[in-house]
């Protein structure tokens, strides 16, 4: 049994990275505090496999990447990509990951469908489709449409995800319509669980106009708020080979903080000293 804690991204936490540290060495110092980072780039622009290649070559043995799928995989676009550059897409997004996967860096890929993403025998098929052409994978799921876990269908979706060894991603965020799921602590493949937390910020969740996507995430969980989660990883744990827990609170430097608040609730080792850090940055409890 292993728990990773990390954070969605590497790049968007300036405040927790010393002034000496450059854009480009902000990764392997990253990897220093935590065992796992989330992707997210991949999801606008697929990168070439040589730089992917250089991630793997500058963080240490036992860090892992899961690596968020391409919009165009997920259905971003809103059917306006034909099924050939979907096709070409997904190749490309292999051929990124083969790095990762060679230097058994390879966590999860974490397919994350959008809000207009409902709960239907069309879209059944499509998440089907991916899982046939993933299958040598490990695959996560994490829907927006709450469809897809309301009443009776909720029960039909745990078991259709474990019927295709898809790990279901447990999600903690604003109860604010469709476009929100509730939390869903389910273990639907023995190899992993992905728990993503992206705050309780419900009055930025649809706001429009926002001048970054972290605005939306505008939320700084207390340690009191994450404990009550402890039971939940404790069972997580106990059921899966692997549970990461990843913040998406990507505000300033929240997601780190709270990252950091995760490995001293959980008693995890971090290799690096953080008493190296900026001191804001650190809330002892």
């Amino acid at each position: 049994m292993v728990v990773r804690v990390g954070t969605c991204a590497w790049a968007d936490h300036e405040d927790f990275y010393p002034r000496s540290v450059k854009p480009e060495e902000r990764l392997a110092f990253y990897a220093r505090y935590f065992s796992v980072v989330e992707v997210d780039s991949t999801y606008y622009r697929i990168p070439a496999p040589r730089t992917v290649e250089h991630w793997a070559e500058i963080t240490p043995d036992g860090f892992v990447f899961d690596v968020k799928a391409h919009r165009t995989l997920t259905f971003h676009d809103r059917g306006r990509v034909d099924e050939d550059t979907r096709c070409r897409d997904a190749a490309l997004f292999e051929a990124a990951v083969a790095p990762l996967a060679a230097a058994g860096k390879l966590g999860l890929l974490v397919f994350q469908y959008p809000p207009w993403f409902v709960a239907s025998e069309a879209n059944q098929r499509r998440v089907e489709s991916m899982r046939e052409r993933y299958r040598d994978f490990v695959v996560a799921v994490e829907f927006r449409n709450r469809s897809w876990w309301q009443g009776p269908r909720a029960d039909a979706s745990e078991r259709w995800l474990r019927s295709l060894g898809l790990v279901n991603v447990v999600c903690d965020e604003p109860q604010a319509g469709f476009g929100s799921i509730p939390f869903v602590p389910a273990v639907t493949n023995r190899l992993g669980v992905v728990f993503r937390l992206h705050g309780r910020n419900e009055s930025t969740w649809y706001q429009k106009g926002l001048t970054s996507s972290a605005q939306r995430f505008d939320y700084l969980y207390t340690p009191q708020e994450l404990q009550a989660f402890v039971p939940v990883v404790q069972r997580f744990a106990d059921e899966a080979s692997e549970v990461h827990i990843l913040m998406n609170n990507n505000q300033g430097d929240y997601a780190v903080r709270n990252a950091l608040d995760w490995t001293r609730l959980l008693s995890l080792p971090v290799p690096g000293d953080v008493t190296d850090l900026p001191g804001q940055q650190i809330r002892l409890f």
